[in-house]
């Protein structure tokens, strides 16, 4: 189904986006989000492409289950929450800053081992509870850091350097890119710096929806399986409470689903379908909508996603209307004014 070596890089260009979603007040369509979209059958075809799903982007943490793979592939032995904090974006949760510790412990470091940029927790409740106990950013606290620690410790484990483990020729980071390229079958077209200080590599849309399916599509066991495992199993711990990545995983049995900033979502099921999405202008209030509409034309069951519909548009507190998939997506079943 994949090829054994990668495929030439993607092109490094301004993609082809197109409408994807409108935001429909009223009956009218007040605003359009472009962006792309690929679904990918369980034979690793697609099935579906709007837009540009050949173009070189920026996964953003969307990657990150990839990253975990890499980290497991090179001897990290987290199993269960930590493995899943580990391909996290949390919500900066106690539990989180839990985990994130105990990483560290068991690499016998601590947060100051962490070169992550510090910042406030993701989470908007818990980042003003944060602020009214008078604490400030940290490096703990900002939602790559179970991923910083479990790269952490995959150093130690390999006898790697600490200090420039967020270096692009690092060896950690050229395990990394090795596993972008085999799951994803493409080479990597560009290198830059995710807003954490990770290496952060532009592949396809495309390539992002096959580097999922492999990973859900993977023998029991494997470093695959087992981050997409821990993953759907604590998806709370790989997000937060109250976040819609850990909601959609909870509502359709066996998907495994990781957003990531700037409009990027992915999800696969365990037979190898998989969407992918990115939203041009990154408005999160287009991404989920647009994704749940691409999994129904993956063959999951509308009912299961009618959650994911999208937020409706308020006036004068009423709601007055939503944003909608575009009519090719065949989007869920809802009216087109509230």
């Amino acid at each position: 189904m994949y090829s054994i070596s990668p495929a030439a890089a993607p092109l490094v260009r301004d993609p082809l986006h197109a409408p994807v979603a409108h935001l429909v007040r009223g009956g009218v369509t007040e605003g359009i989000h472009y962006g792309s979209v690929v679904v990918l059958g369980a034979d690793g075809r697609t099935d579906f492409q709007l837009g540009d799903i050949e173009a070189a982007f920026y996964p953003r943490s969307a990657l990150k289950p990839v990253q975990a793979v890499a980290m497991v592939r090179a001897g990290l032995p987290l199993e269960g929450d930590l493995l899943s904090l580990a391909a996290a974006s949390h919500s900066g949760e106690e539990r989180h800053l839990a985990g994130a510790r105990r990483i560290l412990e068991l690499a016998g470091l601590t947060e100051d081992d962490l070169r992550n940029v510090p910042d406030l927790p993701f989470d908007p409740a818990v980042r003003d509870t944060w602020v009214r106990e008078g604490r400030g950013p940290s490096r703990l606290a900002q939602n790559c850091s179970g991923k910083h620690a479990a790269m952490l410790y995959t150093c130690k484990l390999n006898g790697w350097s600490l200090d420039d483990y967020l270096d692009p020729a690092h060896p950690l980071q050229q395990a990394v890119a090795e596993t972008v390229e085999d799951l994803t079958g493409q080479r990597i077209a560009q290198v830059t710096v995710d807003g954490c200080g990770a290496p952060l590599f532009a592949v396809s849309l495309y390539g992002l929806a096959r580097a999922l399916a492999r990973v859900t599509t993977a023998a029991p066991g494997s470093p695959e399986a087992r981050v997409a495992d821990a993953m759907r199993e604590h998806a709370e711990m790989a997000s937060g409470s109250g976040r819609d990545v850990a909601a959609l995983m909870r509502a359709v049995p066996g998907l495994l689903a990781k957003d990531g900033f700037e409009g990027v979502q992915v999800a696969a099921l365990p037979d190898g379908r998989a969407v992918a999405v990115k939203i041009a202008d990154g408005a999160n209030r287009a991404r989920i909508p647009v994704a749940a509409a691409a999994l129904v034309r993956a063959g999951v069951d509308a009912e299961l996603l009618t959650e994911f519909a999208g937020e409706p548009l308020l006036g004068g507190g009423v709601p007055v209307g939503r944003v909608r998939p575009v009519r090719t997506l065949e989007p869920l079943t809802e009216p087109a004014c509230a």
